[in-house]
This record gives C-alpha cells, sequence and structure tokens, in this order.
C-alpha cells in the first residue's frame, strides 16, 4: 500500500495562503509529505526502468527569505546528494495543475552537449513524445508549450537556446489540472507517474 493517498483540492488552494511562513508551513504539513511519498514509490521504478541508481529529493525552498513558492516539488535523480545539475525526473504541483516531468535545468553542466544530441536527432525525439505531452524552457514559470504546436523550426529554437543561453532549461512531460479524477486516485495517479516516466526515458537516455 502507498502512503500516497492522493491530492485534494485543498492541497492546490496552499498557494493562496500568502506569506512565506504561513504558505511554508502548510506546504511542509499537507504537499511535502505526499511528493515524498510518490516519489519514495516511484524511485525503484526509474531505478529500474534508466538502470541507475536514484534518489529522492524534496524541494526545501530553503533561500527564500520573502517571496512564498508558487509551485513545489520532488526530484528523482542518480546523486544522492543533489539534482539539479543533472538530467532528472519530477512530480509536483502548482495552484492550477499538477505536473509531471523530465528535466535539465539551468544548473546542468550537460546542457550544450544535451542540446547537441538533440538536434541531431531532432526528428527521432519529436517522434517520441505524445501528442498531450507539453514542453517547458523555464521551471519557474506555470505555462508550458503543446506538443502539438511543436514544430521543426520551433523546437530546433528551444534547443538552440538550451545550448547557448546560460539560463536556458528544457523540460518535457504532462500537465494534469486540479479537476483531474486520476489525481484523487493514488493507484491510477502512481500508473500514470510511471507510464510518464517510461515514455520520457529515451529523452534521460540521450542526457547519459
Amino acid at each position: 500500500m502507498s502512503e500516497f493517498k492522493g491530492f485534494t483540492q485543498n492541497d492546490f488552494d496552499i498557494f493562496n495562503i500568502p506569506g512565506l511562513e504561513d504558505r511554508m508551513e502548510k506546504l511542509r504539513e499537507n504537499i511535502s509529505p505526499k511528493l515524498e511519498a510518490i516519489a519514495t514509490e516511484l524511485a525503484p521504478d526509474v531505478t529500474a526502468m534508466t538502470g541507475d541508481e536514484m534518489f529522492v529529493h524534496v524541494a526545501r525552498h530553503a533561500r527564500r527569505k520573502t517571496n512564498p513558492p508558487n509551485d513545489t516539488w520532488a526530484a528523482i535523480a542518480s546523486n544522492k546528494r543533489g539534482y539539479k545539475k543533472l538530467p532528472h525526473f519530477q512530480i509536483g504541483l502548482w495552484g492550477t495543475h499538477v505536473f509531471i516531468w523530465f528535466a535539465v535545468i539551468y544548473e546542468s553542466p550537460i546542457k550544450e552537449d544535451y542540446a547537441k544530441k538533440l538536434l541531431r536527432d531532432k526528428e527521432e525525439v519529436l517522434s517520441l513524445v505524445p501528442e498531450n505531452f507539453v514542453w517547458s524552457i523555464d521551471h519557474t514559470k506555470p505555462e508550458a508549450i503543446n506538443h502539438s504546436e511543436v514544430s521543426n523550426e520551433k523546437f530546433i529554437k528551444m534547443l538552440e537556446r538550451l545550448e547557448q543561453v546560460k539560463k536556458a532549461e528544457l523540460l518535457c512531460g504532462l500537465n494534469i489540472y486540479r479537476d483531474d479524477d486520476r489525481l484523487k486516485d493514488p493507484d491510477q495517479f502512481l500508473q500514470l507517474c510511471r507510464d510518464t516516466f517510461q515514455t520520457l526515458e529515451p529523452l534521460y537516455r540521450y542526457a547519459k
């Protein structure tokens, strides 16, 4: 039995609480344990899938001094000590939706090489991603780009940006809106995460 019991509307409403301390208290009480339970459940699957031993990291938002976080997440990565420099998988929430991502974020030293590899195989990469998936070029913003709208040219621009711009990022996965019934059902949601990560596994392989 998973410790994760599903998301509620109250989880999403936490992002409306004003003030850093009050919002952080509720995040730590309600959402961080759920994300940790989800990631802990999924880490062995991701280990088996990738062949790399995976570890769970729950966002602590420790650097924040005034502004409360508008999203939070857990990451699954192949290092016990950190995840930001590594290609990794994420599950997290904004006030509007849950996201399930594969991510190469701006701290990653592999960004340039990774962009070159994806540029080289761009047609194959685009064909691997299902129509209902989305892309992001900035994990700090909730907006995403529908895969169905990513043309060859648009993808080339995203990858050139990843290669050349210091703060550039590339994330791919699913957004599930807060009223989606799958979020209430722990087994269904965990299986959705597994399926999503399995679909995204080739993007991870490109990063190795």
